[in-house]
């Protein structure tokens, strides 16, 4: 058969199968997923208990496109050596070239088998039913999915429990002066934030600390991060490192395997990274759509990540270095404003804020990370210095 086949049918790799048609590729595509479920988008599953999943494409349009859709559909292994793809059903595709797009799967370490997890539409029914007023949810992890969760909880009445071992909350992820704002509102909602504790274990109703009693719960939900779907790309004797190691055009230690989305790791300002967003799988699978076709292309889009709890919006562009000098920027009511520079320009940028009030601010930050634009700390800390003026100079 030929043509392009896709593991993977989350939003890189739908995306992908899309942006090859508009690339002018009349050859075959095939997109597999081993979901049973109409690809579906997976922010909103840990916000609103009462939606269902909102796919990323409704069935018709995969068939106006000649996208040959396979759900339910997993993959057994690779064979690079005669580019073919092997079926659990026994079954085999042969390919000119082959996308993984694999995404990602929860973090689960030894002795949390018992807790609930959020990756999938059928993991956010089992949460979020679980969401009744007067229930009370353990939640491990206080990074942006556990917060989430924590807020959707409370806002259906439960009782929310947070467990963390750093000393606050997104310590990975965001800079300190955003992260205390979105600590101080949950506190304010009323959850319990047990921050700098170790979890030693824990089950579907309890948590145990190191030097304190379990804590009970009705449920327990771990949100301590993912890891990378590599296992096909190792399996098939691909390069790995944080991911299935990709070249700049999403090349895969294989010339004719690429990979794209959460499950690869890539070049970016000279280092490598793996990133893990809506915004990333979406932009990759534009770009490795064009590398598979031979475009010349740059696997370099501003990292994008945003995170809505409660009324509250947090956005944040770029790559933070949380060891060096962080900058805050006064603004209008209550919103918060940090940015990083380095080597003179602007190198990230992170805003909270009711609603959408930051996000014109924000867009202006964002695009002076992209333009690499030289920048000064103290013109861009100082609220009477225009941003858009600034972006215009630039």
């Amino acid at each position: 058969m030929g043509g392009i086949v896709i593991i993977g049918a989350g939003e890189c790799g739908v995306r992908a199968a899309f942006a090859l048609r508009e690339r002018g590729y009349d050859g075959a595509i095939t997109l597999l997923g081993d979901e049973p479920a109409l690809p579906y988008e997976r922010p909103p599953l840990s916000k609103n208990p009462d939606s269902q999943p909102k796919v990323i494409r409704p069935v018709v349009a995969y068939a106006e496109a000649r996208i040959d859709l396979r759900l339910g559909t997993s993959v057994a292994n690779i064979q690079p050596s005669d580019r073919t793809v092997f079926l659990q059903d026994e079954s085999s595709l042969s390919y000119d070239r082959l996308l993984l797009a694999t995404g990602a799967r929860a973090r689960v370490l030894p002795g949390f088998e018992g807790c609930l997890t959020l990756r999938t539409d059928s993991d956010a029914i089992a949460i979020l039913t679980r969401f009744q007023p007067g229930a009370r949810i353990g939640i491990i992890g206080a990074g942006f999915i556990g917060l989430e969760l924590a807020a959707t909880a409370r806002k259906a009445g439960a009782e929310v429990v947070v467990v963390e071992g750093a000393p606050r909350v997104l310590a990975r992820a965001v800079p300190p002066q955003i992260a205390d704002r979105i600590a101080v509102r949950h506190l304010a909602e009323g959850v319990e934030l047990m921050l700098g504790r170790q979890v030693t274990g824990a089950d579907a109703t309890q948590i145990a600390l190191a030097g304190e009693e379990p804590l009970t719960f009705d449920c327990v939900i771990a949100g301590i991060g993912s890891m990378p779907a590599t296992d096909l790309a190792q399996h098939a004797g691909l390069h790995i490192d944080n991911g299935i190691t990709v070249d700049g055009n999403f090349r895969t230690s294989d010339p004719f395997i690429y990979a794209a989305g959460d499950c690869c790791s890539f070049p970016y300002k000279g280092r490598r990274v793996r990133l893990e967003s809506w915004k990333a799988a979406q932009d990759q699978g534009s770009v490795v759509a064009g590398a598979m076709l031979g475009e010349s292309v740059v696997a370099g889009n501003v990292p994008y990540f945003w995170s809505d709890q409660y009324d509250l919006t947090l956005q944040a562009a770029g790559l933070f270095d949380l060891h060096s000098p962080i900058v805050e920027r006064a603004v209008d009511g209550d919103g918060s404003l940090v940015f990083q520079c380095q080597d003179g320009a602007l190198s990230a940028a992170a805003v909270v804020g009711v609603g959408q009030s930051m996000t014109k601010d924000f867009k202006v930050l964002e695009k002076l990370i992209e333009k690499a634009a030289p920048v000064e700390v103290a013109v861009l800390s100082d609220p009477t210095q225009n941003l858009k003026r600034l972006l215009r100079s630039a």
